[in-house]
């Protein structure tokens, strides 16, 4: 069984980038603060990235349940969320989004996510106030800190005020990125974990079967342990590149990883770290090309 750490939904696009808009111009495709980039794969050309899609990627690939974090580039989903989750919930655990100087919600949702690298105060402790509330009300948080270790420093202090929430650090520590392993240091805390969102477009001009992201993966686990690591596609934008199922496929048919370390990885971590219960097994279908 395979849980994904790291996914994106959105009913209508509509986010900003570096104050600019973001929006869907059709054809997968999306206006990107004034510049046209492919932000999805080219059949989700109505601009919807549903979580009915999602589901029957999940279902084609034999993942079990996800984990929908967001992004300002996508704008605020969270009425969309909650009625994703009120569809599938228990294949799907969602966060809703924390933004710079605006309320924020933890009713309904899994845990809270914080797009650090974008926030104009990048000094986490005066962001104090979202980790006191998910930590009070039991929610994760889901960050993905700037590049390097500009913020760990901020993080490090807030992990020391609060303990036992449970903090998934996302983009792998942005591994391609010089400091990168400073992140990763943060898991050796009691309830920090690293997911794996994005290691694939950070990898991507290396491409399948990404050797490099895989020799990153064991280097991280010889800094905090493959107990806290954690897969995820970071789904659709990666989707641009590859298929849903090599984004792990990678891992799957790696020869540097055991078969232990590959279920931690893709499994088990994310099922204790985020609770999830009551997965289905996903039946696998052959498709047309087998045999």
């Amino acid at each position: 069984m395979i849980i994904d750490a790291h996914t994106h939904l959105w009913k209508t696009q509509n986010g900003t980038v570096n104050g600019k808009k973001v929006f869907s111009v059709g054809g997968g495709k999306s206006n990107f603060g004034g510049e046209i980039r492919q932000m999805m794969p080219p059949f989700m050309y109505d601009g919807e990235n549903t979580a009915e899609r999602l589901i029957a990627n999940m279902d084609y690939a034999n993942v079990s349940g996800a984990v929908v974090t967001q992004e300002e580039i996508d704008g605020n989903q969270d009425a969309y969320l909650l009625s994703a989750k009120q569809k599938y919930p228990k294949r799907l655990k969602i966060s809703s989004l924390y933004e710079e100087g605006k309320p924020f919600n933890t009713d309904g949702f899994d845990g809270i996510k914080i797009c650090a690298g974008r926030l104009k105060t990048q000094d986490l402790t005066k962001h104090s106030e979202v980790f006191e509330q998910a930590a009070k009300n039991k929610k994760f948080i889901s960050v993905d800190l700037a590049d390097g270790d500009g913020q760990t420093g901020s993080l490090s202090e807030l992990i020391k005020q609060y303990p036992d929430l449970r903090i998934a650090i996302g983009h792998f520590g942005m591994v391609t990125r010089d400091g990168w392993t400073k992140q990763i240091k943060l898991a050796e805390n009691k309830n920090v974990m690293i997911e794996s969102g994005g290691i694939t477009w950070l990898f991507n001009s290396e491409w399948y079967p990404f050797d490099s992201a895989v020799d990153a993966v064991k280097q991280a686990a010889e800094i905090c342990g493959f107990e806290k690591l954690m897969w995820g596609s970071d789904y659709p934008r990666t989707m641009v590149e590859i298929t849903y199922k090599m984004s792990f496929d990678f891992i799957l048919k790696s020869k540097a990883l055991t078969d232990e370390q590959k279920q931690k990885f893709l499994f088990e971590n994310a099922k204790e770290f985020y609770g999830f219960k009551d997965l289905p097994e996903c039946i696998k279908i052959k498709n047309m090309l087998e045999d």
